[in-house]
């Protein structure tokens, strides 16, 4: 299977070859299309697995296909992550997956300003 059978949006499949994705592994060939399908998932996989690429495709797909028509004024969506370190490392993912999109991004976390993250969500939104 390839990323194309997943039914992912051109920019996607785009960045994905350029980030050197071949082939979705396990958790983002079962999870993908489930979330797709706007389904719950639960999932765990050892680290390194892809988790991060099989719950923000869809999302990324999910904004592509609908937030052209929805007013934006304000965060479409939300991760919530344990660590600033994760935080972190999800948005460079996020980066990397929306670079030929028209979509912002931006991460927030503790034990800095309040003032500058705000602001930066108000630039983005």
């Amino acid at each position: 299977m390839s990323f194309s059978n997943l039914n992912l949006a051109e920019p996607l499949l785009q960045a994905l070859k350029v980030s050197g994705y071949h082939l979705p592994t396990p958790i983002q060939q079962q999870a993908i299309p489930i979330i797709l399908r706007k389904i719950d998932v639960l999932a765990c996989a050892q680290t390194g697995t892809g988790k991060t690429a099989a719950f923000a495709l869809p999302i990324i797909q999910h904004l592509l296909e609908y937030a052209p028509n929805m007013p934006s004024n304000g965060p479409m969506a939300l991760i919530v992550a344990p660590t600033r370190e994760l935080a972190i490392q999800i948005d460079e993912n996020i980066a990397a997956y929306t670079r030929f999109t028209h979509i912002s991004h931006t991460v927030v976390f503790g034990g800095v300003s309040i003032n500058s993250q705000i602001s930066e969500l108000k630039k983005k939104a």
